[in-house]
């Protein structure tokens, strides 16, 4: 575990600053992503994850992963390609500054889930969640670590998953969440998902 902690403070370190992007520039950008993740990031779908106050460097991140082929959307590959890096960072600015909704976790989950998120799973080597999202869940943006709280948990089930049989590899050369996602069962993937739509 002690290693694993190390090597997320190493990715964090090496990734790339971003440059500020225009809030208001954003907002005119962003007519093509309502339809999925709603006008303000607040998409109602659980499929499609809230954007509403996630960090700007972690949204930057990601868009330009779709973009360059590092991460594989099918459904967002569309909308990105030909996306300039001042078109990114002006969406992610927008998003970035809107006021998130909050969500409820299922009640026979919160034991498990909570305990995971906030203690990990020492049998599993598993670190608690907490540590680099934050006790509230709001993430750490200068390390780039996403904001969790309140985000759909079918769709934190689903990257959770997609973490843990490799078809998302978008975490760095540390591989920091395939080798914590896949020491996880479906079971415990559900509770913490849940947990985290919660958070507050």
């Amino acid at each position: 575990m002690k290693n694993l902690l190390i090597s997320l403070i190493v990715s964090a370190g090496l990734m790339s600053v971003a440059h500020a992007g225009d809030a208001e520039a954003g907002k005119a950008k962003s007519a093509t992503c309502a339809a999925c993740h709603g006008a303000d990031g607040n998409s109602m779908a659980p499929t499609f994850p809230k954007l509403a106050g996630q960090g700007e460097r972690y949204l930057i991140k990601q868009i330009k992963d779709i973009r360059d082929g590092r991460r594989v959307v099918p459904a967002m590959a569309p909308f990105v390609t030909g996306m300039s890096d001042t078109d990114v960072a002006d969406l992610a600015a927008y998003f970035g500054s809107q006021v998130p909704t909050t969500g409820g976790a299922k009640e026979e989950l919160v034991e498990l889930g909570e305990r995971i998120y906030r203690a990990g799973i020492a049998a599993k080597d598993v670190p608690a969640c907490m540590a680099c999202h934050g006790p509230d869940g709001k993430g750490v943006d200068l390390a780039g670590f996403p904001r969790l709280a309140g985000q759909h948990d079918a769709y934190v089930q689903a990257q959770l998953n997609a973490f843990s049989t490799g078809t998302r590899t978008n975490d760095g050369d540390s591989k920091v969440m395939r080798s914590i996602a896949y020491r996880l069962h479906s079971s415990e993937i559900e509770a913490v998902s849940s947990y985290i739509q919660g958070l507050r």
